[in-house]
């Protein structure tokens, strides 16, 4: 098979720790091809879609940081490969947000002609945190607005604490605990956010979310969906004196066992992830209630690796040569016309 990554520069990825790298491993262990290319290798000829791609295929059975340093030293060959893009077998869309849309854009009308990780328009409808109000009753109360008055008045009548979330940024960026008990800083908080010195529809909008006391003790889970099933989780736990539990902001990861809620949050968003085309998602839960569906470029396969012995990326692209079979697989119209 020929596999292609549409990712952020090889030589920003630690390659230990990150689950596109591993991806990327499992495919070259398997023997299929592996091109490596950025959103601004995708470019229209005439009516086809073509892709500037790098083929970084290296040989086998080497540790990991042999291989990254391997493919990398693929990126000094001189050759380029322009080649129509639905020529690639499965792509991985596997650039970090912010989301890209004019890529998403160039690539929906072939998606149906390959497979596509994710789906480019489940990606779009699903990469801003706005994506949880298809789920009410399963995340924390939750208001968004541009408009600082509006925003002070739900945090009073609220009468606690609460946490700002800018809609597209990642890995905790920009997030922070308010509280109406804090009204020297609530205001100037609340208008940097909103960026208040513009114009109204100029204005960033803001998610004010009920802030989960369990966060402090217990920190988050952070469950791997592949085809809507669990295939890993791990719980992580925030920093000291710290509430936000991305990795990338100091928490540090531990093994969590499924729990029947868990289960429970995973069943009632499957139906809508995959409706969406969303089939390896990362999705973080905070006690009973759903807080992150993470679509882009979901994390998180090496540290649930080292703490359960396991090996998702295995499952993982086991899952994509079954649904690139699917796709080649002749229709039964196609199949007769064959036999007469």
């Amino acid at each position: 098979m020929r596999i292609a990554f549409l990712m952020d520069p090889l030589e920003s990825i630690q390659p230990e720790m990150e689950t596109t790298s591993w991806l990327m491993y499992e495919c070259n262990q398997r023997g299929h091809q592996v091109f490596f290319l950025e959103p601004h290798d995708i470019y229209a000829r005439g009516s086809r879609l073509v892709a500037r791609m790098r083929d970084v295929s290296v040989a086998p059975d080497l540790p990991m940081d042999q291989y990254w340093t391997r493919a990398i030293g693929c990126l000094r060959k001189e050759e380029l490969i322009f080649e129509e893009i639905t020529e690639i077998d499965a792509l991985f869309l596997r650039k970090d947000p912010p989301l890209i849309h004019q890529t998403m854009e160039f690539l929906t009308p072939v998606q149906d002609q390959m497979f596509i990780i994710n789906s480019t328009i489940g990606q779009m409808v699903a990469n801003s945190k706005l994506y949880l109000l298809n789920f009410p009753e399963i995340t924390p109360e939750t208001h968004i607005s541009r408009d600082p008055t509006r925003l002070r008045k739900i945090i009073d009548e609220f009468g606690g604490e609460m946490v700002v979330k800018p809609l597209s940024r990642s890995r905790g960026e920009g997030v922070i605990k308010v509280s109406s008990a804090d009204r020297d800083n609530l205001n100037s908080l609340i208008h940097y956010y909103v960026h208040s010195y513009l114009p109204y529809p100029q204005r960033e909008v803001i998610m004010v979310q009920e802030y989960l006391h369990e966060v402090k003790e217990q920190g988050d889970v952070r469950i791997m969906l592949l085809g809507g099933e669990i295939v890993g989780a791990m719980r992580r736990i925030p920093a000291e004196g710290d509430f936000r539990t991305n990795i990338h902001a100091g928490a540090r990861p531990a093994k969590h066992e499924i729990t029947e809620t868990d289960r429970r949050i995973c069943r009632i968003i499957k139906p809508r992830l995959l409706a969406d085309g969303l089939v390896f998602v990362g999705i973080d839960i905070i006690g009973d209630k759903l807080v992150e569906i993470n679509v882009v470029s979901p994390g998180g396969i090496p540290r649930i690796n080292r703490l359960n012995n396991d090996q998702i990326e295995k499952r993982v692209i086991d899952f994509v040569e079954e649904r690139v079979a699917q796709l080649k697989a002749p229709t039964p119209a196609a199949a007769a016309g064959l036999r007469s």
